[in-house]
């Protein structure tokens, strides 16, 4: 099935595994909000154990060094996408309040950007993460 969307992450490359699986699942989250058709439905296994629904769709994972970071950003800004953004400052703190705080005094023209994320049109994102490679 090909859908006419797409869930992209473009997590920095030299982050240390631990910090690049951090960041993704807090992407991830993010996102989840990007659409209210973004979700699929609950699981239910053979004994009728529930499950939590998953993303309807897949999602890519891209590797990309600080300054192309910084270009996906201004492409999905100047388009409007659904973003979610994880800044280096908010591995420093403990909590939801705290990391946005960070983000609120963080110059946007100079974000230390970590890792985004974005929803759209798939042709719209493909332009957004164009050139870029997958996560390892």
């Amino acid at each position: 099935m090909r859908f006419d969307t797409k869930i992209a992450l473009v997590v920095r490359e030299d982050l240390a595994p631990w910090q690049a699986l951090n960041v993704t699942a807090f992407l991830a989250s993010g996102i989840a909000h990007a659409s209210d058709q973004i979700m699929g439905k609950p699981y239910e296994d053979g004994a009728g154990h529930e499950y939590l629904a998953l993303f309807r769709e897949p999602v890519l994972v891209f590797a990309a060094d600080s300054g192309q970071l910084a270009e996906v950003h201004r492409r999905v800004l100047s388009r409007e996408l659904p973003t979610a953004l994880y800044t280096a400052d908010m591995f420093g703190t403990g909590n939801d309040d705290d990391n946005r705080a960070a983000v609120l005094a963080a110059d946007p023209q100079a974000l230390d950007l970590v890792g985004l994320a974005v929803h759209g049109p798939r042709n719209v994102v493909d332009r957004c993460t164009k050139g870029l490679p997958l996560h390892p």
